[in-house]
Formats: structure tokens, sequence, C-alpha cells
């Protein structure tokens, strides 16, 4: 090893090892902080925050009238299904025309469609489509939709076949992910005395802290490459390696974190996580292989499963998902496992992953986008004090995500330039952010006001992303004109 590699090794280990000396000292330090005796506007869980009062005139009308016969609830369902689809199709490709993310369009419309706009002008409107009572079906439907998905996502990971880039992605992703975690745990030492809910441990709400600054939007991400024509340069072929690799380490710290949170004693978390560990081995190697020849077996000569194919990954997903929600994790890391473990053959994976993305993208996904939406309440906010902590998240949260996978692009053998760009595709978060958000939000640990800053902080940081990479392509130019030479755009 040459003593240029041996120097970045160095500085990675310092980044790494000042990370992990200051998380312990942050969590350390909270345990004497205590958080407020009561939170304003903090509605139940999986309720949307109350609508105003309605008024006279229009929103007078007894629309209750309309859902006094048997199948009232399925109308009321269908209802919102076709509210949120119209809307969300209606604003996604506004985003689109105007060169935006869709699915930022899409996030957006679900938060127009919750109290901080539909819930403000037409009370009544809200509370007849988005009852309380109602809102249990679309959170268990949106959730079914978001389990297909990170199905989906774990089939498109290729952190195995990562070949000579294996040691960049590991050291640039880690860097990317454990800054901003830091960073989060710090954040939290001011947020926790104000703004988390009562009885809520400190640990608890920072590390959620953490990986809400950490996380990176992987499918998102690779939306915006295809979109932009990036995911063939060697940038776009380095963030989509590293956000492979970070988002498979993510969900490993956010697995962690939520044993932590939902277990009642350090005993009970040790034993589910040692039940989790034995349950990811077994789905590795023998579910793995089961499945592979299972499915082989199954395949016509085309390659693309048969029924029989399908209904083994619709049990395999579910089983898996049960599993992991019985162990107190989440039923989301079950069914990515289940999409980790499927045979990687083309011709099974063409044909499956398409057809998955399409039906959640265009039919599930959005009633979860709605429903982040209806707890997304952005007139908690309304004093100077609330804009300003909700900014500071917005740019603590920029700069640790982008700064970090800079620096680490960098000390890997980047260009400025290119490490740029490739920091601000790396500060995208999105649908991710949103999963990781919902699971905090749920577990009571990130109160409405927090988790209405972080969704705004999720929709900024994906926002940034376009504009960020222009300018990036403009410094680009300007070392070019200048004959600027840098080190390789994608080392090893």
């Amino acid at each position: 090893m040459d003593g240029s590699r041996q120097r970045r090794l160095l500085v990675y280990g310092l980044i790494w090892a000042v990370c992990i000396l200051g998380i312990a000292a942050a969590l350390h330090a909270g345990r004497n902080l205590t958080p407020p005796l009561r939170m304003a506007g903090a509605p139940a869980a999986h309720h949307a925050v109350p609508a105003p009062q309605a008024r006279a005139g229009f929103n007078a009308i007894p629309w209750s009238v309309l859902l006094r016969n048997p199948g009232g609830s399925l109308v009321r369902l269908l209802l919102q299904v076709a509210v949120i689809l119209s809307a969300t199709r209606a604003v996604g490709s506004i985003f689109r025309k105007l060169g935006l993310p869709v699915v930022v369009g899409e996030i957006t419309a679900g938060i127009l469609l919750g109290p901080s706009l539909l819930g403000w002008l037409w009370p009544r409107g809200f509370n007849f489509i988005f009852s309380g009572a109602s809102l249990d079906v679309l959170r268990l439907l949106s959730q079914v939709g978001v389990a297909v998905f990170m199905f989906a996502v774990g089939m498109e990971l290729e952190v195995g076949e990562l070949g000579p880039r294996a040691r960049f992605a590991f050291l640039v992703s880690q860097t990317g992910i454990l800054v901003p975690f830091f960073l989060g745990v710090v954040s939290a030492l001011a947020l926790y005395p104000a703004y988390a809910s009562p009885g809520t441990d400190f640990t608890a709400f920072a590390l959620f802290m953490g990986i809400a600054m950490s996380i990176t939007a992987f499918p998102v991400l690779v939306r915006i490459l295809e979109e932009r024509g990036m995911a063939k340069t060697p940038v776009g072929a380095a963030a989509i390696t590293c956000a492979a690799v970070g988002d498979a380490s993510a969900w490993a710290i956010l697995a962690l974190v939520v044993a932590f949170a939902k277990a009642e004693g350090v005993a009970v978390m040790l034993i589910n996580l040692g039940l989790l560990g034995s349950f990811v081995v077994v789905m590795l190697v023998p579910v793995r292989r089961f499945v592979a020849r299972r499915l082989g077996a199954n395949e016509p000569a085309g390659g693309a499963p048969g029924p029989g194919s399908l209904a083994v990954v619709a049990l395999l997903t579910a089983g898996s998902a049960l599993v992991t929600e019985s162990l107190g994790i989440h039923a989301l890391f079950g069914a990515f496992l289940a999409g980790a473990i499927m045979p990687r053959r083309e011709a099974f994976r063409r044909c499956l992953i398409p057809r998955l993305e399409r039906f959640t993208g265009t039919l599930l996904l959005p009633l979860f986008f709605a429903f982040s939406g209806l707890r997304t309440h952005v007139g908690l906010l309304n004093d100077a004090e609330g804009a300003l902590v909700c900014l500071a998240i917005v740019v603590v949260a920029t700069a640790g995500k982008l700064g970090s996978s800079m620096l680490g692009a960098r000390l890997g053998g980047m260009t400025w330039s290119d490490a740029f760009s490739f920091g601000a595709l790396m500060n995208t978060r999105g649908l991710m952010e949103l999963i990781a958000l919902n699971i905090g939000y749920d577990l009571g640990v990130l109160p409405p006001p927090i988790f209405a800053m972080l969704v705004l902080m999720a929709l900024t940081t994906t926002f940034l992303t376009g504009p960020l990479l222009d300018l990036g392509e403009r410094i680009k130019s300007s070392f070019a004109r200048g004959g600027s030479a840098g080190a390789p755009t994608l080392p090893r």
C-alpha cells in the first residue's frame, strides 16, 4: 500500500473516530436533559392534526349524510384514493414540466391535502374526506405499498457486485453517514428540552435525529440520474454505488434504533437483536438457496416468473415482514430483506421489478405520501422560533450530508467539482426519509412539530438536488476553461 493511500485511510479513520466519540459524548450529555412537560398541538398517533372549526355556508353542508349507507367506510376509502391520486398526479405533472423531481411534487401534494392547506381552506370537506377514524384503513393500505416498494428496493441493491469500487464505496458512504449522524445527535441536545414529546427517552430521540440527517434516498437518486441522463457517467455511477452501500448501512442502523426505541429494557432489546441476527442469517443462507432453486423450477423457458414463482415471492415477503414485525423491528425491514435474497437472474428481475414499481408508484406510494402529508402540519411552525429552527435543521442536514460526502469523495480521488456534484446527489432524501420519519412518528419518538420540520427538510434537500447539480456543472465548466486537471473521477 503506497503512502498516499495510507494517509487517506488515516484521514477516514480520524473522521470516523471523532464522529463515534462525539456521538457517545452527546448521548451521555443528553441523559441529564428533560423534555417539556407538555407539547402544544400534538395529535394522537395515526391521526391528522384536527382541522379548524367549520364555517357557515358551503362548509356547513352535512356531508356525512352521504356515508350513512352500510358501505360507507368503503365509499370513504374510495373517495380518499380518488382525491389522493388526482392530487399527486396533477402536482407531480407540474413538477415534471418545471424540470423538478416528480417525487417531490407527489410529496408536496400530500402536504397540500393535509391540515396545512385543505384543512385550513375547507375544514368541513377535510373532515369529511379524511376523518380520524377512517385514517387507520388508509394507513394500513399505505404501509402495504411501502412494504412492496421496500421489496423492490431490496431487489435492486447490488452491494455484492461492487468489484474494484467496493473500498471507495464503503469508505465514502460510511463517512457520509457518520458525520451527519453525529450532527443530528448533537442537534438533539438543543431540540430535546423544547420539542421532544413528554416522556420521550433522549437516546431514542437523538438516534432518530441522527438517522434523519444521514439517510439517502437510493431509489429517488437513481430516478433523478436517469431523468438527467447521468446514470452512466462516472459521478452518477459512483453515487449509485455509494447510495446502495449507504442504504444498506442506514437500514441496519435504523433497525437497531427501532429495536432500542421499542424495547422495554436492555435485556429485551438484546434478545430481539439476537433473534433478528439469527433470522437474517437464515434468510441469507438456507432460504436464499431454497428460493433460487424453487423459483428456477417454477420459471418458464423465457425466464420470467410464472404464477407459482409469484406465489412464492408473495408468501416469502409476507412471512419475512411478519417475523421482523413480531421481533419489534418493523415489517418494512422484513420486506427489504426478502427482496435482497431474490435471485439475481436478469430475466426474473427485468420482469418483476418494473411491474412492482409501476403498481406501487401509481397507486400505493401516493397513498403513503398523502398519509405523511396528513401528519405534517406546517401551521405548528407559526412563529419566528419555529421557522428558524426548521431553517437550522435544513442547513445542518445539507451541510452535514453534502459536505461529508464531498470530502469523502475528494479523499477517494475525485476532483473538487465532481465531488461537489457527488455530494449534492447524496444529499437527496425524499421517500426513504419519509419512511424513517413515519416510523419515528408511529413510535411516538418524533412529535408533530419536529416531524413537520424534518418532512420540510426532506422536501428541501431533494428539491435542491437539481439546482446544486447545475451549480456543479458550472463549477466544472469554469475549471475546464481554466485548464485545471483533476484526479480520476471514479477511484478504486
